[in-house]
């Protein structure tokens, strides 16, 4: 019963008043020990990813309940872009979790009772205009502290060094992806929740990162992540469903 509550069973929905997602190309061995069985890392030239979001939501709420009812929450999300395959040989694509950070206690709490997201908490400075794009942010353990500013103005080009050569390449592996990927460590499940949202037309922008902690530690450490590619969009709804457990050969459970 514990396993089942924490499989996000509770559709939610909200705003996305801004997502930044900057995507780092890493090592695949460097990741590929981060990932539970039945994942597979979704790679590109040797090369595995790890996707940073930084998400202002608004009215963030159970699916079922009305726009007033809802929070508005900035969060944090560290993940590896990885696939899962079904019997029948589909693959869906997604995010599987390392780490989530935000500044609402509720969320937290709640997010840690019904998911493995992994919430801690953080103190977040977020500014909008229309020209720039600003997070500040600060982990009580200090070890997922960021800081991020983009330029919003006009879509711009990949970032040097990115392993990517065309931009429709890097637009495969922009964040975030339909499916996030949950592990159940003791019975063994993968657990799916897929994501619904309105128009999606993730633009390229151009980013100046001066901290980023979470890929600088533990198995990051020495690895000199490259940033591959960062989009950005703004004023979308966006929704999960309940999550779904999955043996890890795809079956269903």
């Amino acid at each position: 019963m514990i396993e089942r509550l924490r499989r996000h069973p509770v559709p939610m929905r909200t705003r996305f008043e801004h997502s930044l997602v900057l995507v780092y190309a890493l090592p695949a061995a460097t990741l590929e020990p981060l990932l539970p069985n039945g994942l597979r890392l979704d790679e590109y030239g040797g090369r595995g990813f790890v996707a940073v979001g930084v998400v202002a939501t608004r009215r963030l709420r159970p699916a079922y309940l009305p726009a007033r009812a809802g929070i508005d929450a900035v969060l944090t999300g560290y993940r590896i872009l990885a696939r899962f395959a079904t019997p029948s040989g589909r693959v869906r694509r997604g995010l599987f979790v390392l780490r989530s950070d935000t500044d609402r206690r509720l969320l937290r709490t709640a997010g840690n009772a019904l998911t493995r997201y992994r919430y801690q908490p953080a103190r977040i400075r977020y500014v909008a205009d229309d020209a720039t794009l600003r997070y500040d942010v600060s982990t009580v353990d200090g070890a997922a502290d960021l800081a991020v500013s983009a330029d919003i103005r006009e879509a711009a080009g990949l970032p040097a060094g990115s392993p990517f050569p065309t931009m429709a390449a890097a637009r495969r592996f922009a964040g975030p992806l339909p499916y996030t990927f949950d592990h159940e460590p003791r019975t063994g499940s993968i657990v799916v929740v897929k994501a619904y949202r309105s128009a999606w037309t993730p633009r390229p922008v151009e980013v100046s990162v001066t901290r980023l902690g979470f890929l600088a530690r533990g198995p990051f450490a020495g690895t000199d992540p490259v940033l591959a590619n960062a989009f950005h969009v703004a004023d979308l709804d966006y929704g999960w469903h309940r999550g779904q457990a999955y043996a890890p050969d795809g079956s269903p459970r």
